[in-house]
This record gives C-alpha cells, structure tokens and sequence, in this order.
C-alpha cells in the first residue's frame, strides 16, 4: 500500500512566531474592520422583518465557517506561505498561481488596504473638523505608518495587531452593552417592506462584511504548530466574528428599533447617542477609526508574505521574495504594497489621479470609469476589486477537489468534514458572488481585470526558478 507523502515544510520565515491568539487576531483584525458599521442599514433595508435580517447574519457566518474548514484543510496540507498562491499553483499549474499573486498586489489586497484607509479617514476627518480635501492624503498617512511598523517584523506586526483587535472587541461589546442595558427586545417584533434587492443583496452585503478570514492562511508558514492552530484559528476565527456580528446587530436593534436601523447612515453613533450621550457617538467614531487600522495592518501583515511567495518562485520578481531575517520581514514586498496602494489611493481620491486612470483605460480601447456612481474611495475600490477576488475565491474552493484527485497520497492532518458536500456549497456561494459583484460593478469591473491582464505578459517574461531556489527564498541582511 502506497504510503501518504508528506509536504515538505517551506518557510520563508526564518522561524514562526505566531500563536494561536496572533493568528485569530488576525483574522478578527481584518474581518471586523468597517462593514459591520456601514452594511447594516442595507441588510435591513432589504429583508421583511429583523429576524431574517438576523438569519442573513447567521447564514453568512454559517457560509464562512464552510470556507474556513475548506481553507484549514488546504492550508495545513500544503503549509507554505502564500495562501491561495500555493494552491491555485498546485492545481491549476504555475500561470494561474502567478496571476493570483500579481492580481494580490495590483488591485485585491492593496485596493482594500486602501478602501480601509479611506474609511479611516472619512471618519477622522469631520471628527477632527479638517477640510474633506484632507481626506486622501490622511488615508495616505494612516498607510505608510502601518507599512513603517511592519517594516520591523513580525514582533512588531502582530503586537500592533492585537492590541488593535483587543480595543476593537471592547468597543464593540460596548455597543452589545448599551444595546441590552438601553434597547427594547420589542423591536424584533416589528415588520417593513423589502427593498428591491431583497435578500439576495442582504446577503451580498453579509458576506462582504465577512471577508478577509481566509488572509490567515498567507502566514501559515509562521504559524507556530501549524497543524494544529491552523485550523483552529479558522474555526475560532470565524465563529467568534459570527457571535459578536449576531451580538452587535441585535444591540443596534434593540435601541433604533427595526425602522431606525433601515433609516440610519451610522447605527452604531446613532445607538450610542441614544443609550450615553453625545460623547457615545465620539467614542464610536474613533472605535471605527481603530477598526479600519486594525484591517489595514492585518491586510498589510499578511499580504506581504503573498509576494514573497510570489517573488521566491519567479526570477522578475525576485526581489521581492528577500526577507530581512534580522527584522524576520519581507521588507521589499512590503514596500512595493505600500507603493500601490498609495497609488490606488491617489488614483481614485483625486481628480488628477481619476484623469490618469481615465487616460490610460482609453488608450487600450476602453471609456473613461463612472467615478461618480460609487461616492468615494471606498465604495469605488471595493466595487472595482470584488469580481477579482470572488474569481479567485472561487478557484481556491474548486482546487480542495482537485487537489483531492491530484494528491491522493499527501499527508493530510485536517480533512473538511461532509467532503465533497463542504467545498461545492463554498463554490456556489463564491459563485453567486461573483456574478452579484460584476452586476454592481459593471465598467468599474475593469479597474480591477485590466490589472490582472497586464499579469500574463508579465508571466511570459518572468522564468520559474528551480525548486531549490524556491524552497525558503532568499535573504537579506
């Protein structure tokens, strides 16, 4: 009988130095950003009574917790940091594995650095009463100082990190206190009309409030005892965020009631301002505020560690597979991500920078974008970026089946449970969202694909460097 080959151990790192708490606090760092403040209104608006609004949540939390089993099984049987890269490259061969990889620093990670860093500053500009020019170049700031901190490793990273997921969870069970200590259970008897997009765009809007667990499987390379906090984490991870999204919407119900909840543009200020006091509404704008630097450092983190991957295994990107192991960082593809995003920032928060963009997409044969359809940063970069992502989600979910048949023999220490029933409803929900994500879009769409096509020249010119080579990359003093 052929025995289970075991993967071989490929670490960038020059050792892990991640926990179990590190890694789920990445994970609560970077789902529980903004959304769960700017979605809500939408989720409600949308569904006929607040239990199904409370079902939507419960039901995109549920969907997660089947892509984090998905994720768990990939991530500890092929344990090389990256993430996906490493599996789409497993399964569907070398080019798609690259263009994941590019897309990760072109449009994906760094456009949502950059939507988190809009959301940072729009609540920190009227906050601090500057000018709403100030905006993008406050944005700008709150990137380079999260890319300067993990410049100095992984310590310092993932200290930043869970200090900011701790002051965000405290802040957030505030607003579950004032929700049950002030509001009225009465609420969720209340009932209202749906809106055109229904539950189906509920669920959108839950779903995306749900994103970026998944980013935790980038480090697994530096994931202390990974077979087992790997999956773990995930769990946790994703049920944890669940119980406090359910906490969080039945405190807001509790005090605005179900019509106040579909009528306000900031629940949880609005909550605040009616169970404390004008200060509650304060000290929800800088909760935010922390929230989206806490995404934005986790998204930083981890997307690093993807090009490094990246940079290892293609020669045109070497550079940015060189770690500084003194500093235990990937300190070039940390610097080329905040050079992107700083750019997606100015391209799409200034004029100058949207007649650029302009320009460039007529000059390969498309129209200029509708900027105005999308008011604001964050709204024009998470719509340009979504179909992208859900694609390559959705790849990731097919390749645990297909790595099933491709690698029958590996080692696997964690296996989804209910196989293959597990990974097809995954796949179906990615692509649902896929389809929902290019409807909303429409031409923006192009923001985030003209990006991945310039990927495949790029790949054409880049050799593969041999497997020694790719083995830990190189290192930089």
């Amino acid at each position: 009988m052929t025995q289970p080959v075991p993967m071989p151990d490929q670490t960038e790192s020059t050792h892990a130095q991640l926990g179990l708490f590190d890694s789920v606090s990445i994970i609560v760092g970077i789902v529980v950003g903004v959304s769960i403040f700017r979605v809500t209104p939408m989720v409600y608006g949308n569904v006929e009574t607040p239990w199904i609004g409370m079902g939507a949540w419960l039901l995109g939390g549920l969907l997660s917790l089947i892509g984090a089993l998905c994720y768990a099984e990939l991530a500890t049987t092929y344990p090389r940091s990256g993430g996906d890269y490493v599996y789409l490259s497993r399964a569907y061969g070398s080019p798609v594995g690259f263009l994941f990889g590019w897309a990760q620093l072109a449009a994906i990670l760094t456009g949502s650095i950059g939507a988190m860093a809009f959301t940072f500053s729009d609540y920190a500009v009227p906050l601090f009463g500057w000018d709403n020019s100030v905006g993008v170049w406050l944005a700008a700031v709150a990137v380079v100082l999260l890319t300067a901190i993990n410049l100095f490793g992984v310590i310092c990273g993932k200290v930043t990190q869970n200090l900011l997921t701790v002051v965000k969870v405290v802040g957030l069970l505030a607003i579950v206190f004032a929700g049950f200590a002030y509001g009225s259970p009465s609420s969720f008897s209340q009932t209202g009309k749906a809106g055109e997009g229904g539950f189906g765009f509920a669920m959108i809007m839950v779903l995306y409030a749900f994103g970026g667990w998944n980013d935790a499987a980038f480090v697994a390379a530096e994931v202390k005892d990974r077979q087992r906090n790997i999956p773990r984490a995930l769990i946790l991870g994703t049920g944890g965020i669940t119980v406090i999204y359910l906490l969080i919407n039945a405190g807001y119900l509790m005090v605005l009631g179900f019509d106040g909840i579909r009528s306000s543009f900031t629940p949880a200020a609005d909550a605040m301002k009616i169970a404390v006091g004008d200060w509650g509404a304060t000290a929800i704008t800088v909760l935010v505020m922390l929230s989206a630097l806490g995404a934005i450092n986790g998204l930083i983190f981890t997307g690093s560690r993807v090009y490094a991957t990246l940079g290892a295994d293609y020669g045109l990107f070497a550079w940015l597979g060189k770690w500084n192991h003194k500093l235990d960082a990937p300190v070039w593809s940390l610097l080329a991500q905040g050079v992107v995003s700083l750019a997606l920032i100015v391209g799409v928060g200034t004029s100058a920078g949207q007649g650029i963009i302009d320009k460039i997409m007529i000059t390969v044969g498309f129209g200029t974008l509708p900027w105005g359809q999308y008011f604001g940063g964050f709204n024009t970069l998470v719509a340009a970026t979504a179909p992208v992502f859900w694609l390559f989600f959705l790849l990731t979910g097919l390749s645990l089946i297909i790595l099933r048949f491709r690698d029958p023999n590996i080692e696997r220490s964690f296996t989804v449970p209910l196989y293959p029933i597990t990974p097809i409803v995954f796949c179906l929900t990615c692509g649902y969202m896929l389809y929902s994500a290019i409807n909303y879009a429409e031409n923006l769409t192009l923001l985030g694909f003209v990006p991945l096509a310039l990927g495949i020249p790029l790949y054409f010119l880049s050799s593969r460097r041999t497997p020694s080579e790719t083995a830990t990359g190189e290192s930089s003093e």
